[in-house]
Formats: structure tokens, C-alpha cells, sequence
């Protein structure tokens, strides 16, 4: 695989394989480090498309172009982009909410280009929280545990740890709508947690918030990933917050890794 390495600023560097261009050497720290190994642990998208279709006769539109990544086990990758650049397409099309028009993801050597959403194991975490407005705060944590018929007495084990971990010890049986933006987004990001993803994909979770507190959030985030072993895409159009949460950083641009 030819392979380019990306600036990753002052949170490490990223290499990213561009279309026959050759990698120059550098830091042992990018995501693909080792993407050259048949099976690398992690995530390695390999000439990764997605095309939609054009509107009223149009071609096909290419949003993302020959995407190839390796995200290495317990680390996080940035995606850094404007808005349009494709990187949130490219996270759906991990996540496999978008069909691939070409290219290979596996995880950990297995081949997950084909296996449906609910058999990835992967982990969503949106701008919005997207919390539901009917379950309290341990009803929204537990949810995926539930779906997943674990015992009762493990789920509230495993709520009272992850409330701990995002700081908000205490607040199982709060209702949602009571709670501030922030403690949304730290409830969103324990729901996401609590069945343990091998995977975790961001999009933009903190871009909603005011700048102090989602300053303040990235670094807890930061924190929590590494605390917690998660290997994760944290996709944002801030280079600072890009900086500060992930281990490397990638820039996307028309669909393309530049």
C-alpha cells in the first residue's frame, strides 16, 4: 500500500495512503505505523468510495475518494475537515450506514466491509447526543446493555461506573431535560461506552457546545479514550480540539486525505 504521512500538529502525525504516492518516513506514532503487516490491529480502510447518486440525471457524486486509514488499537484518529469535505460520510461509511462503492474496512484482521451495523460493535456518538427524551439518565445509559439482555444487576454496576467516569455521579435517575448541555453530551458519551466498542466513532459531539466548556469537555474526553483503552474516530473542523483529543490527525478535503 503507498502511503503519505499527515501533520498531526502537536498530537502526533497521521500517514494516510494517497492514490500512489509514496510515504515519506517518519514518526512511528501515525496511524499507520505498521499498516503494511497483512493484518494489522485496528481499523485499516483500504481505497475506500462512496459515490451518491446525482439528481435530475446527474452523475454520481464521489464523496469520499480512495479513503486509505489505519487507526491502530487503543488509539484515536482525527478527522479534520470543513464542513462538505467528506468526513462525516466517511465515518457513516465506517460505522456501515453508507454503502461503499469500493475498498476494504477490517478491524483487528477481520473483514467488516459486509457485516450490518448491529454486528460491528462499533460505537455512535453524534453532534446532538441524540438522547432519548422518555428514558431518565440511567434508562439512556443502559439501553444498549439492555438490547444486549444483560442481567440487571450487571447494568447498574456497569451505569454507576461509566456516571463516574464522566463525572456525573449521582445523576442515574435524573431527567434528561434537566440536565445542561454538557452533562447531555457526558450521559451520550457513557451510553456510547457502556457496552464496551471495540470501536468509537465521533462526529463533531462537542461542536454544539460554547467554547469554554467544549475546551473543557475535549480534554475530559481526551482523557476518558485513553483511560478507557477505546480505539476511536473523532471527526471536527477544529484544529485545537483535533490536537488536544486525538493521538494523530488526518486532513480530508473533497472526499480525499491530503
Amino acid at each position: 500500500m503507498a502511503e503519505r504521512s499527515v501533520s498531526g500538529g502537536g498530537s502526533g502525525s497521521a500517514n494516510a495512503a494517497g492514490g500512489g504516492n509514496e510515504r515519506p518516513r517518519g514518526s512511528s506514532r501515525g496511524p499507520n505505523a505498521g499498516c503494511e503487516a497483512k493484518d494489522p490491529a485496528g481499523l485499516v480502510l483500504r481505497g475506500v468510495t462512496v459515490n451518491y447518486p446525482g439528481t435530475r440525471g446527474a452523475p454520481a457524486v464521489r464523496a469520499v475518494d480512495a479513503v486509505s486509514l489505519h487507526v491502530p488499537r487503543g488509539t484515536t484518529t482525527a478527522l479534520l475537515g470543513a464542513s462538505g469535505s467528506g468526513k462525516s460520510t466517511l465515518l457513516r461509511a465506517i460505522a456501515g450506514l453508507e454503502p461503499l462503492r469500493a475498498g476494504t474496512i477490517t478491524f483487528d484482521g477481520e473483514d467488516i466491509t459486509r457485516v450490518p451495523v448491529h454486528r460491528r460493535n462499533f460505537g455512535l456518538m453524534f453532534q446532538d447526543g441524540q438522547l432519548f427524551a422518555h428514558l431518565n439518565v440511567r434508562g439512556n445509559i443502559e439501553y444498549g446493555l439492555v438490547a444486549r439482555r444483560v442481567p440487571r444487576g450487571a447494568r447498574a454496576r456497569r451505569v454507576d461506573e461509566l456516571l463516574d467516569l464522566v463525572g456525573l455521579a449521582g445523576y442515574a435517575d435524573r431527567d434528561v431535560a434537566t440536565l445542561s448541555g454538557g452533562q447531555r453530551q457526558r450521559v451520550a458519551l457513557a451510553r456510547s461506552l457502556a457496552p464496551t466498542p471495540r470501536l468509537l466513532l465521533l462526529d463533531e459531539p462537542l461542536s454544539a457546545l460554547d467554547a469554554d466548556l467544549r475546551g473543557r469537555l475535549a480534554a475530559e474526553l481526551r482523557d476518558i479514550l485513553r483511560a478507557t483503552g477505546t480505539t476511536a474516530v473523532f471527526v471536527t473542523h477544529d484544529r485545537a480540539e483535533a490536537d488536544l483529543v486525538a493521538d494523530a490527525t488526518v486532513l480530508i478535503e473533497n472526499g480525499r486525505l491530503i
